[in-house]
């Protein structure tokens, strides 16, 4: 009985290391990517077309979601797209990760996320994200925040941007369903 308990549990550790090795490649791999982009990005985005930029933010998002397929074998089924419209328009999504950004990005050209304003201030990432034109938002300023999303949305919208705004605020647990805010759903209505 002690060597099969024995054996069971250097089995689960053996996964457990095989899962965290693949993991760090992942983000090395990831955080590479990103600086050497975020580099390319900030230099050759002020040369380009808005829908341009749009283009390779998709390009960079579709790479490293083929990254972490490689690297850490994550595979994903899509249904529904026939459901994504041409025109633009406001998607609501819950947020469990940023795997869903990456994955709207490679999916709705062009868009234009709402974020909160921290995320612009990361170093290169945020500098490149910035010009891309999201929806940046002071969360801790709800008034001010629910009025920019409806200006720039509109503007947004306007420009042929559809927008993703995550209502919950923030990343919310899988199978957890936190409360909604109406700042997507008053979008939609006046956009």
């Amino acid at each position: 009985w002690k060597l099969v308990c024995r054996g069971l549990y250097q089995g689960i550790m053996f996964k457990q290391l095989i899962l965290v090795l693949r993991s760090a490649l992942f983000y090395v791999g990831y955080v590479l990517a990103t600086i050497v982009m975020s580099f390319i990005f900030i230099l050759l985005f002020p040369l380009m077309s808005p829908r341009r930029r749009h283009g390779f933010a998709a390009a960079w998002c579709k790479s490293i979601l083929g990254w972490l397929r490689l690297s850490c074998g994550v595979n994903y089924e899509i249904t529904g797209t026939d459901n994504l419209l041409e025109q633009p328009a406001v998607y609501l999504s819950n947020h469990q990760s940023s795997w869903e950004t990456l994955l709207f990005y490679s999916l709705i050209f062009p868009i234009s996320p709402i974020l909160k304003m921290e995320l612009l201030k990361i170093p290169f990432w945020g500098w490149a994200l910035r010009l891309l034109k999201p929806i940046a938002i002071d969360r801790s300023k709800p008034r001010e925040a629910a009025r920019s999303l409806l200006l720039q949305g509109e503007q947004r919208l306007n420009e042929g941007n559809s927008i993703i705004i995550f209502p919950e605020g923030t990343r919310s647990e899988p199978g957890t369903i936190r409360k909604f805010s109406r700042g997507g759903a008053s979008l939609a209505v006046a956009g």
